[in-house]
């Protein structure tokens, strides 16, 4: 069975997308594993995490890589994040923030198996709760269902690394619903502009609809 590495610990086995387990025989969200040449490999389906829609649809650049640092903001039950978990690897640092108490739960049961995802209990607002603890991160991933999705990037910016990376889906529907997307997304660009420049805008249909997938650079 061919693998392919198309970007730093994400592969691509018989035309899927897939990552190698950290943790070995524990799946996350019933994702399908591979054991090829004594390596277990997790199947990283695109209509569940939008990071794997946008490589499937073309991201040209991933700066999540082993090693890495990476806030993630709005880190749910932890699927995708349990996928940066892997591509960061064991010396790397996913620090989960997250909001819900029940996605919490199911949250802390992925962390328990992955030493290197770090589950923080807060608001994203409240960067200044656990911005001190965490310090500098290399990359920015933000999936936050709110109307002041761009605020809260800028707040949480001020952790990034010059010149680091963001990676953010921007989820129309949770900003405004009775305005047209493409106004809400050229909204949010024009609002975060001061501080960051659009590397690449991706669209993830048909994974996920009405949402943009933006790389970012920190000015």
């Amino acid at each position: 069975m061919n693998v392919t590495e198309i970007f730093e610990g994400v592969y691509k086995i018989e035309g899927k997308l897939a990552t190698k387990n950290l943790a070995p025989g524990t799946k996350v969200y019933d994702e399908e594993l591979k054991k090829i040449n004594n390596i277990e490999y997790r199947l990283w389906n695109p209509y569940r995490s939008k990071l794997a829609a946008a490589i499937i649809n073309g991201l040209s650049a991933l700066d999540i890589k082993t090693n890495s640092s990476v806030l993630y903001l709005g880190a749910s039950t932890g699927t995708t994040a349990s996928h940066v978990s892997d591509i960061v690897w064991e010396h790397g640092n996913v620090y989960c923030i997250e909001i819900s108490k029940r996605s919490m739960r199911d949250l802390l049961s992925v962390c328990e198996k992955r030493q290197n995802m770090l589950p923080v209990f807060e608001d994203a607002r409240n960067y200044a709760n656990y911005s001190d603890d965490i310090g500098t991160v290399d990359v920015i991933y933000q999936d936050v269902a709110a109307p002041d999705q761009d605020k809260i990037l800028l707040l949480n910016s001020s952790m990034l690394k010059s010149g680091g990376s963001a990676y953010v889906a921007i989820k129309s529907q949770s900003i405004n619903i009775s305005k047209d997307p493409k106004i809400v997304f050229e909204e949010f660009i024009q609002s975060i502009s001061k501080t960051f420049k659009v590397v690449q805008r991706i669209k993830i249909e048909p994974f996920d609809k009405m949402h943009l997938f933006l790389h970012l650079k920190k000015i």
